[in-house]
């Protein structure tokens, strides 16, 4: 580390650190409790949401820094997002149209088990890029299963496409994976741009995906005319059980995706356009109702919020602000320029395979949260704001793919996994690295030859 760096490093953590109990270092204690956090993580015996707001309060109660600095870290712009498009998506849940898409597609492939994986993956990437996709497996992954238990073939091949569709899908857009939610946030990268810049590679991955899921499962997946006759028999108009609600629903989430695309024109921000669209889609839904029943219609659409993903989110904003402001993400950042010299190109595909390689072995959420401020870091080291973009891009890209790398890389697998457990059909962490990592990699390869195409030929 550089002279001038330490230097900085040590004013950040004197500036931070002024009432740091028993007079320790801030930068030491800061970066002693992000360790220990991420280490109970990883271990999965404390809920993530507990380890997180225990870190953060220590970060706060030990003077690392203030509960002023602690909610100026706090990005409420994802976190408006998350909440606004969560509340949207369980009420347009209760119309029925998520299955009805499942049931529909299921047919259109005769109910073939290899097609229906095939299918039910692609709307799994598709739903992911537009709404979320820890949502979409939620929606999607219990249709799948009935589907299974129908058919009387093995659910695993369902439960590991759903993961890696879920993931490579929600790598598209601004709302797809939270990493891009925070990469956004942070960076004010809009909803175009990330279609635009992303969008590309992620159809070509799906593409190429569709082969592969075919040769992994199309000779293990085989089932009775007899069992496909009793999933061709679903009428999926049945499962439209309010149409009001589904048009109201509908035009709301459409008015809301156009609300990201114009919205930044206008210095609206994407948590504001969720949180808009949620409270409209609330008062069309309720109108003309008593008040108990709009009451009722409220506790219904709240309690679907995942409250636990979103305190998560809190406290590690307050982590990786301690941190940031003790100055370790300044000597990271540092080093990381040395390395690759400040090279715009290597420092994009260093960032690309680092992201990719840890998010498989911890939580992308976290390790994005943490990046975000070291990658601003490096601003001035690689030319300004404009030489940086191709680096928030492979963040993206190799935080979001890495997350197929096992069954702990991303929520969706998390989800995915439990809901598995759930019906009886645990995931083995061993196996699914066996399809997961390999996966992965190759992903990540397309990827690194894309951005290379893209911003350095």
């Amino acid at each position: 580390m550089s002279a001038a760096s330490a230097a900085s490093a040590s004013s950040a953590a004197e500036a931070a650190g002024h009432a740091v109990i028993f007079g320790l270092d801030p930068l030491w204690l800061s970066t002693g409790i992000l360790i220990v956090s991420y280490a109970v993580l990883l271990s999965e015996k404390v809920n993530r949401t507990v380890v997180a707001l225990l870190g953060g309060g220590l970060v706060i109660v030990t003077g690392v820094i203030s509960q002023k600095q602690a909610f100026a870290g706090i990005d409420f712009n994802t976190i408006a997002l998350l909440t606004g498009m969560m509340i949207i998506v369980a009420i347009t849940r209760v119309s029925g149209v998520f299955e009805y898409v499942a049931i529909w597609s299921a047919k259109k492939v005769n109910a073939d088990p290899i097609g229906i994986l095939i299918v039910l993956s692609v709307v799994t990437a598709v739903f992911s890029a537009f709404l979320d996709n820890l949502t979409t497996v939620l929606l999607v992954v219990p249709i799948a299963l009935l589907i299974v238990e129908k058919l009387r073939v093995s659910p695993y091949p369902f439960l590991y496409s759903q993961i890696l569709a879920s993931n490579v899908g929600g790598t598209a857009t601004l709302i797809g994976d939270p990493p891009n939610i925070l990469i956004g946030s942070a960076t004010g990268l809009t909803f175009v741009q990330f279609l635009f810049e992303l969008g590309p590679v992620v159809v070509v991955i799906m593409i190429i995906m569709v082969p592969i899921f075919w040769w992994l499962w199309g000779k293990e997946l085989v089932a009775t005319d007899e069992r496909r006759d009793s999933i061709m028999r679903f009428r999926e108009a049945d499962s439209i059980t309010d149409k009001r609600l589904l048009v109201k629903s509908l035009t709301v989430l459409a008015l809301v995706i156009m609300g990201f695309i114009i919205g930044e024109h206008y210095h609206i921000r994407p948590g504001t356009t969720a949180m808009f669209g949620a409270a409209v889609l609330l008062l069309v839904t309720i109108i003309g109702e008593e008040a108990q029943g709009q009451a009722e219609r409220l506790h219904e659409a709240f309690i679907e919020v995942e409250w636990s993903a979103l305190f998560f989110f809190i406290g590690l904003f307050v982590i990786v602000a301690g941190v940031e402001h003790a100055g370790l993400l300044n000597i990271l950042g540092d080093a990381l320029m040395d390395f690759t010299g400040g090279d715009a190109a290597l420092t994009s595909y260093a960032t690309l395979w680092l992201s990719a390689v840890v998010s498989a072995a911890v939580d992308n959420i976290p390790f994005v949260a943490t990046m975000i401020p070291l990658v601003e870091s490096m601003e001035g080291a690689i030319g300004g704001a404009e030489a940086l973009e191709p680096v928030w891009w492979s963040l993206a890209l190799g935080a979001c793919l890495g997350g197929n790398g096992s069954l702990i890389g991303a929520a969706a697998n998390v989800m995915v996994s439990g809901l598995g457990e759930r019906a009886g059909y645990p995931i083995s962490f061993a196996k699914f690295l066996k399809v997961g990592v390999p996966f992965m990699l190759l992903t990540v390869a397309i990827a690194h030859v894309y951005m290379y195409l893209r911003h350095f030929m």
